[in-house]
């Protein structure tokens, strides 16, 4: 028995009785470790939440923090609407954010931001494109007009005055997306540019149909559902040109 109970090996310990050596059985040892760790743990939570108040108090801070550096700006020449102007932007700049932001043609408008709505739409070089899908850098030395440059000659452009005629838009909002859109659709038809309703594809010339023109400008969504009218202005104008 004596041998038994001086054998480290086989000598069975109880841990729920104390340790003679350090006065504290596994048990305690355990719940005081928990407790240790839970206190660090909850420290860190508390300084990150008054680290947060402080944010919220302090605006310059706040800035500081979620910008530690000002980006990097470059100087981009633009020629918006037959005027030329020089921006300093940062290149990640959008093309709708330089128009808005540093030029002060809101009309254009972000709608999705995404691409999806055509609120944007601008012509470049007398092409439509979605301005919020591309970089304003993009497009130095080309010919930009938004729907402020439509009108010439204290005349409205006949896309607009079509829309207007044909009660073409409820709210607006999308209205220059549309218009800009309309115009530079008429201008690919005109050119010949075929669609997925175009019927002769051999022909030279483009019939636009009301099936045709939906499709056209499927791109540019009307959510107060102004269709009949944006068709019917776009139709008529087609006509007259035809």
């Amino acid at each position: 028995m004596d041998k038994l109970e001086n054998d480290p090996v086989k000598t069975e310990v109880d841990p729920t009785t104390d340790n003679e050596n350090s006065g504290q059985s596994r048990r305690e040892f355990l719940v005081n470790a928990a407790t240790v760790s839970a206190a660090i743990a909850l420290s860190g939570v508390f300084s990150e939440e008054a680290d947060a108040a402080e944010v919220i108090n302090d605006p310059v801070k706040a800035v500081a923090i979620q910008s530690p550096e000002p980006p990097q700006t470059i100087s981009v020449e633009l020629d918006v609407n037959g005027q030329r102007a020089k921006v300093n932007i940062d290149p990640r700049t959008s093309l709708l954010d330089a128009l808005r932001e540093y030029m002060g043609l809101t009309g254009s408008k972000k709608g999705c931001d995404h691409g999806q709505c055509g609120a944007c739409t601008v012509l470049v070089d007398g092409r439509r494109i979605n301005s919020c899908l591309t970089f304003a850098v993009m497009y130095q030395g080309n010919k930009i007009t938004t729907i402020e440059g439509l009108e010439a000659d204290d005349k409205l452009h006949p896309v607009q005055s079509a829309f207007i005629k044909h009660d073409g838009f409820q709210c607006g909002y999308c209205t220059p997306g549309q218009i800009c859109s309309a115009v530079g659709m008429l201008g690919e038809a005109k050119a010949g540019c075929l669609s997925a309703l175009t019927a002769d594809l051999a022909s030279s010339k483009i019939t636009l149909t009301e099936s045709e023109i939906r499709e056209r400008m499927s791109g540019n969504l009307c959510r107060c559902g102004a269709y009949p009218g944006i068709v019917a202005a776009i139709k008529e104008l087609s006509e007259q040109t035809a």
